[in-house]
């Protein structure tokens, strides 16, 4: 049970007590000395009480009780010169919690707009110190200046040089709404927050003295910094009718190093639980790699398999211990890098089945590789804790290698940002998934930024898409699938919506950007492997104007399922470029080019209005408002002018 001591009137603890409740956490009191006014709040609660301190019988008496929306981590008070007294706010406070930082305002209800109220802001003290260490050392007390809150005579703030960069103030002045405007491009709502109050006895406080968040979580979150325009991408199973049902004998226990599956526009491949080990797909070649270091590879024939196919059209031969992963490149046809246990890389070229390069350089498993989207480079992160960059046509060593993942449970690595840089998927020292972004100019700086997932087994397995720099993550076994927007500078990661699912998935297989539907303002469309089901997820971002085409976020994609050359050409030193194509349906206008419509004045309720006139005005406008409803008082009567009756009539 939480009790506070009150005080009496000269200052000493009094032998009385206030209850609160019933929880056994510990309290975190704040105190304003200029307005008396005392906030407690307590270690995860969701409760935050505002005391009045008076040096007077009833001491310590309840202002208001506001319930916020998440529990509390944290409290602390903003500068009083950080105010907005045109609102009439004596006390700005910031609530921490898991995610968010959230203000809560404290204003008296008075008329905004009018003269400063002097009565609510005594003098504060200043930012400036009234003397230095070495002067209080020597003895000396000195009290900080006091400065004035009237908009006028505040002090100025210093001035930054060049080289300082500060956190800018929140812009003063201005109501709740305009500030929120003013930071996001979107406007948003009000936090959802239930303050209930209780009466005050004080002068400068009416019992109309209210707190209310002046940002919503979410807002906040935006205020913190720039927000991504895919932040509300929303993912949905698509209708049954689109599913794959019933599937019997699938391998669901498979090993950390494989992906789950893979799919193309046309085919899903899928490992079953016979003898075989994993099988891969990629458009119309299909791919074995088996524990016995040898990959099978068959061609299926155009049209699909009308029979089952036993014999491989080749056995690439080696690998000297069990294969890890297999990666096509990105441009040259027939152009295969394989991973193995035995600590290399290598590459081969189907057309002739002969192994053309050896990498080496790791010390340890090799978790994940990447080629680069140009294709000249080729990345790797491995169970030794290192990041890799090799250039496979000029070395067999690595040109770059940095520190990566701490964990040694697994790892994945993609390109990112046009191939400046590399985000790795791993764990760190505790096991906690983490998100890693390195610069590809620069592995041996470590990573440029960082961000945790949360705490599971599996490691998780990355989409990127190039076309809109979002990223899309799930590992085996989860039900959340986690959306990113990837940005080249500060704060890099930017969190999107995330989608889940209503059982743990044990694959997410992205196809090409052709079969989204870009009417639906489909961004990503993956296939969803359950335990009997695949099943279709479609990625969206809620717009309004769906009957144009969304070219803000559907620029030309590339045609990265086709070759644009042999593997003979890009090992002679050829580079090259996949052609792009629109994905514009012919009878959309694309959006940028969409008719401007006419802004719609806004008007405010009529109790804006009201509350500034005085009862004088009010009465006035009344009157008028009635007469006008009469007709025009200039307009003469009909009897005045006399007509239908005779002269001699008016004589009497």
């Amino acid at each position: 049970m939480n009790f506070l001591k009150k005080l009496n009137g000269s200052g000493s603890i009094s032998n009385q007590y206030l209850c609160l409740d019933l929880i056994r956490r510990t309290l975190m009191p704040l105190f304003d000395p200029d307005s008396g006014l005392l906030i407690v709040s307590g270690n995860g609660e969701s409760v935050i009480d505002c005391f009045e301190v008076n040096s007077s019988e009833p001491f310590l008496s309840q202002v208001s009780h506001c319930l916020t929306d998440l529990s509390t981590r944290g409290v602390a008070l903003v500068p009083k010169l950080a105010l907005d007294v045109s609102c009439c706010e004596v006390l700005r406070l910031l609530q921490l919690t898991d995610n968010f930082i959230v203000p809560i305002s404290y204003q008296v209800p008075r008329k905004a707009g009018q003269d400063f109220h002097a009565d609510l802001y005594p003098d504060t003290v200043g930012h400036t110190p009234a003397m230095t260490a070495e002067d209080w050392w020597k003895g000396e007390n000195k009290q900080v200046e006091r400065v004035s809150l009237h908009p006028s005579k505040r002090p100025k703030p210093a001035t930054p040089s060049a080289q300082e960069t500060k956190p800018k103030d929140l812009p003063r002045g201005k109501s709740k709404e305009e500030a929120s405007s003013s930071s996001s491009p979107l406007s948003t709502p009000s936090s959802s927050a239930d303050p209930s109050r209780s009466p005050s006895s004080t002068s400068g406080l009416s019992s109309g003295f209210l707190p209310s968040p002046s940002q919503s979580s979410r807002a906040i979150h935006s205020m913190l910094g720039p927000s991504s325009k895919f932040r509300h991408i929303q993912g949905a199973v698509l209708h049954r009718d689109t599913h794959i049902t019933n599937l019997r004998g699938l391998h669901l226990t498979t090993p950390g190093e494989c992906d789950g599956f893979c799919a193309n526009g046309q085919r899903v491949a899928v490992p079953l639980a016979i003898a075989g080990g994993q099988i891969a797909v990629f458009e119309c070649v299909c791919l074995k790699a088996g524990d016995d270091a040898k990959i099978r590879v068959w061609q299926i024939p155009k049209g699909g398999l009308t029979e089952t196919l036993t014999e491989p059209e080749c056995v690439l031969r080696g690998h000297t211990e069990k294969i890890y992963s297999i990666k096509f490149h990105p441009h040259a046809s027939s152009l295969l890098a394989s991973s193995s246990y035995d600590l290399t890389v290598r590459l081969w070229n189907l057309e002739t089945g002969e192994e053309v390069k050896r990498l080496s350089g790791h010390q340890d498993q090799i978790f994940g590789m990447a080629w680069s989207p140009d294709g000249k480079l080729l990345a790797t992160v491995c169970k030794d804790g290192k990041v890799r960059l090799y250039d496979p046509r000029k070395s067999t060593l690595p040109i770059q290698e940095g520190p990566g993942p701490e964990g040694h449970r697994g790892a994945r690595v993609v390109w990112v940002c046009d191939g400046k840089y590399l985000l790795v998927s791993g764990f760190d020292s505790r096991s906690e998934r983490q998100l890693y972004l390195f610069s590809a100019e620069s592995l041996a700086s470590g990573s440029v930024a960082s961000v945790p997932a949360d705490v599971s087994p599996s490691t998780l397995i990355p989409f990127y898409d190039p076309d809109t720099s979002v990223l899309i993550l799930t590992g085996k076994g989860d039900t959340r699938v986690y959306t990113y927007e990837i940005v080249p500078e500060a704060p890099y990661f930017m969190e999107c919506s995330s989608f889940h699912s209503s059982e743990p998935h044990k694959g997410l297989c992205f196809l090409p950007k052709t079969e989204c539907d870009v009417r639906d303002v489909e961004v990503a469309r993956a296939v969803r492997l359950g335990k009997t089901t695949i099943e279709p997820v479609a990625f969206r971002v809620p717009r309004v104007k769906k009957e144009f085409f969304q070219d803000d976020v559907f620029p030309e994609t590339a045609v990265w399922w086709e070759a644009s050359l042999t593997a003979a050409a890009w090992l002679s030193g050829s580079n090259g470029q996949h052609r792009k194509i629109s994905l514009r349906p012919k009878d959309m206008t694309p959006v940028s080019e969409a008719p401007k419509e006419a802004p719609v004045k806004k008007y405010l309720p009529s109790s804006v209005y009201l509350e500034e006139k005085t009862d004088e005005q009010k009465k006035e406008e009344l009157l008028s408002a009635m007469v006008a409803k009469l007709g025009n008082r200039e307009d003469p009567l009909p009897q005045a002018s006399y007509e239908g009756v005779d002269e001699d009539e008016w004589d009497d």
